[in-house]
């Protein structure tokens, strides 16, 4: 019998660790994998977040929360039943191009979503909150994810927003960003 649950657990295993490359390979094929993260003007003057964040462009979503920095709203695609995007208000392409310069900015998103979060009955100690890195992220502008329950969560949502190359936690990426060069 234990032989069986030994055998049973290696292919679980085997199995999840095969999934989780699949789904690295998705994302790679999704994903614009060939930019080198400088962008032409006119390709940021055509950002829909930046037209979200200055409410430009409609029907835009509904903003929860917005500050002089950055606004919180819904994701388009919610990954569970709480799923909101904080977007700074100035055009950051991502994670990478910022600087320890940022770092503030970076924690009052972090703290924002974590409040905002409250306010929906959501702990967010729960919660996962974080960046999507280049070249894994959909959107060419800085944005914080804050979702709850993972549990709600498929298997390719897993695997996207796990904590990995692909995808850093607020909190490494602060860590991050106090390290880096001005």
């Amino acid at each position: 019998m234990e032989c069986l649950s030994e055998s049973f657990m290696k292919r679980r295993r085997l199995y999840i660790a095969g999934l989780a490359g699949l789904g690295l390979i998705i994302l790679v094929s999704i994903y614009k994998c060939g930019s080198d993260g400088v962008r032409q003007a006119s390709e940021i003057r055509k950002c829909f977040f930046c037209d979200f964040a200055h409410r430009r462009q409609g029907p835009p979503p509904i903003l929860e929360v917005e500050t002089d920095e950055y606004v919180i709203f819904k994701d388009k695609y919610p990954a569970a039943q709480h799923h909101y995007l904080a977007i700074p208000k100035e055009h950051f392409d991502s994670l990478k191009s910022l600087n320890r310069s940022h770092l503030g900015l970076v924690q009052r998103m972090e703290s924002g979503m974590m409040e905002f979060l409250k306010t929906k009955n959501v702990d967010p100690k729960e919660a996962i909150i974080g960046f999507h890195l280049p070249p894994f992220i959909s959107v060419h502008h800085l944005h914080l994810h804050g979702i709850f329950p993972p549990s709600d969560m498929n298997i390719g949502n897993k695997i996207s927003f796990m904590s990995s190359f692909w995808f850093k936690k607020s909190e490494d990426a602060i860590h991050d960003l106090e390290d880096r060069e001005l």
